[in-house]
């Protein structure tokens, strides 16, 4: 018997807690219903990011992403700074054999991610392993990720069974992408019955701590990439044994109402194993004999795909408030990927046709600077408490509150990807970053008022490049509004030299119509002899701007033939605009294509595991 128990981590893909044990009347889920009558479930859990690869950054170094850029960014693959710990090591070096089946996706750029575990395979297993060892093993379940709902599922939910959130229409194709998905948590939650199946058969269940819970939440539009509950609430799901009681927060078969982040797990870890977490962990053990109640969970958005955005939101038990520091675009970007589902492509086509209600059109439109909601009320989301009297203090509050925990986090997602500025040590140089100057600048910026036009021309005047950024998007934001901008702003044009300030700067003056001087440098800029990451931020200002096609064409044409999937993707979608060939139903990622190209890859495709009877003879002899 080990002194140390063996923990189990099953993860489901972009899963939301439609679960029966969450009180889901529809859910057949009676494996990890199961798992909670034993054990306990959070009710309140949330990722980091309702993405998939700022998140596993989270909970694989137990850091928010946006502390170490360029991880909150989707897809950016930055450098993993020397230093940073990760759960996996940690583990080991405490004595634990640790596997992972088989998703990595960490979003830096590992030399070998496989390296950290000591088996990451599609046949990783806590079986293989030495028997004189405690293991952590995950498993990690793609059933119910995004793409299960890009075909149907056939299952015992039907279309006519499911009842959509309010913000979204009632549309055929969206009824049937959510009755595909519950048909879909049917098999992970048979899936899982497996993995938990297996412990049992060794002999095992005494010695093992579960955890069950997902990455980010639902893949339904407005869910996945957004900070609503529907994208950022998950399930979290413990069962411990009885010898080791003393690390649940409370009784088996409980419910705790209190946030959990999943950047807590880290630290959760450790204190399950009575072990010191490395210094910079960041997060508090929900589990242990030094469990700690959150106020809140913090998390973000950031560039998701080719979409360049930036939210801040804050959950309590209670409420969630939402900042969003790119008010003038729309929550309903053109994500390629996304459009893979036939419930987005019927929901935007609704849209252009006028039949939505004001309440369903909202993600098609720009958004408000700031977002509250009642969640017990408002489960989702649709009723911005933002101006009612009542809820006046409880907003003050968490204003104050988002800005300590973005100071606290040191959050670097107000530095413009891959600038100079976001690399070590410039983010951490206060006359470079001044990280309490830089947000309360983007709260004047994102406010929208014109009387704040002078503190915008005094911070282009500033010698850090992100004050002079955030400067240049107050302008920005007051031009998508219509206010015109001051004439010297053509002259601080020509002084300035970073590119990104330069891009916020044209696209500003383009929306205030100077629109083909405007053209000509965003075009300039989205050449192929720029970096990847100065062509994506000038098509997506192009995209936002009246088109010129005589003058963006050949450039833009030219990086639709781009290797990299996001600019690709940005630049094929404003192609098929520039020739007025785009329709909801057009195609630009194909999603067959990309797994036969992924097949093989760590994460993607069948996963193979032994049967109970082989585990039963490798573990017992």
């Amino acid at each position: 018997m080990s002194k140390k128990p063996n923990i189990l981590c099953l993860v489901s893909e972009d899963c939301p807690p439609r679960l029966g044990a969450y009180g889901d009347r529809l859910a057949r889920t009676p494996n990890l219903d199961a798992l909670a009558a034993r054990g306990v479930t959070f009710d309140t859990a949330n990722s980091t990011s309702p993405v998939c690869a700022p998140s596993r950054f989270s909970i694989l170094t137990g850091r928010m992403a946006e502390s170490v850029p360029p991880a909150q960014q989707m897809t950016s693959w930055g450098d993993m700074p020397a230093g940073i710990a990760t759960y996996p090591e940690f583990m080991r070096a405490a004595g634990y054999y640790c596997t992972n089946n088989s998703k990595t996706h960490y979003n830096v750029d590992l030399a070998d991610p496989t390296a950290l575990w000591d088996d990451c395979s599609g046949t990783a297993h806590w079986v293989n392993g030495p028997k004189d060892k405690p293991f952590l093993a995950i498993f990690n379940c793609m059933l119910t990720h995004e793409s299960c709902v890009f075909e149907e599922k056939p299952g015992a939910v039907k279309p006519g069974d499911v009842t959509l959130p309010a913000h979204l229409p009632d549309l055929p194709e969206l009824r049937q992408d959510l009755a595909s998905y519950y048909n879909r948590i049917a098999e992970m939650d048979a899936w899982m019955g497996v993995r938990m199946a297996e412990v049992e058969a060794a002999g095992l269940t005494d010695e093992t701590i579960v955890i069950y819970h997902s990455d980010h939440a639902s893949p339904l539009p407005r869910s996945k990439r957004f900070c609503y509950d529907d994208g950022l609430q998950i399930p979290l799901i413990v069962h411990v044994p009885e010898k080791w009681r003393h690390l649940l927060p409370d009784d088996p078969g409980s419910h705790i109402a209190t946030p959990v982040s999943m950047v807590d797990l880290f630290r959760t870890l450790a204190a399950i194993i009575e072990e010191e977490a490395p210094e910079g962990v960041q997060g508090v053990p929900f589990m242990g004999p030094e469990r700690l109640k959150r106020t809140y969970a913090l998390a973000g958005r950031d560039r998701m795909d080719s979409r360049y955005d930036l939210t801040r939101t804050l959950r309590d038990e209670r409420y969630r408030y939402i900042r969003n520091y790119a008010p003038h675009r729309p929550w309903g970007q053109y994500y390629a990927y996304a459009w893979n589902a036939a419930g987005y492509r019927a929901y935007e086509t609704a849209y252009l046709a006028g039949d939505l209600t004001k309440i369903q059109e909202r993600f098609w439109n720009t958004k408000p600077s700031e977002e509250l909601y009642d969640m017990q009320a408002d489960p989702d989301s649709v009723m911005n408490l933002v101006g009612d009297p009542a809820h006046a203090e409880h907003l003050e509050t968490m204003r104050a509150d988002l800005d300590a925990q973005m100071i606290a986090v040191h959050d670097c997602g107000f530095i413009p990807e891959r600038s100079a500025t976001e690399v070590l040590p410039a983010r951490n140089d206060p006359a470079i970053y001044p990280i309490e100057d830089v947000i309360a600048l983007a709260n004047r910026a994102i406010a929208r008022d014109p009387a704040n036009i002078p503190a915008f021309m005094k911070a282009l005047a500033d010698t850090s490049a992100v004050v002079r950024y955030w400067g240049a998007q107050g302008c920005l934001m007051l031009a998508v509004k219509g206010h015109a901008m001051p004439s010297t702003l053509e002259n601080i044009i020509e002084d300035e030299r970073d590119p990104d300030v330069l891009i916020a700067l044209h696209e500003a003056l383009g929306h205030a119509g100077h629109v083909e001087a405007s053209v000509r440098t965003l075009t300039a800029l989205a050449d192929e002899q720029q970096t990847l990451w100065l062509r994506l931020k000038a098509l997506s200002a192009l995209a936002a701007l009246p088109l010129m096609p005589e003058i963006s064409r050949s450039v833009v044409a030219c990086a639709a033939e781009d290797p990299s999937t996001d600019l690709r993707g940005t630049a094929a979608y404003l192609l098929h605009r520039l020739d007025g060939t785009y329709t909801p139903e057009t195609r630009i990622f194909n999603h067959a294509l990309f797994l036969k190209h992924m097949k093989g890859h760590s994460g993607i495709g069948p996963q193979s595991f032994p049967d109970i009877e082989d585990i039963k003879v490798k573990r017992n002899g």
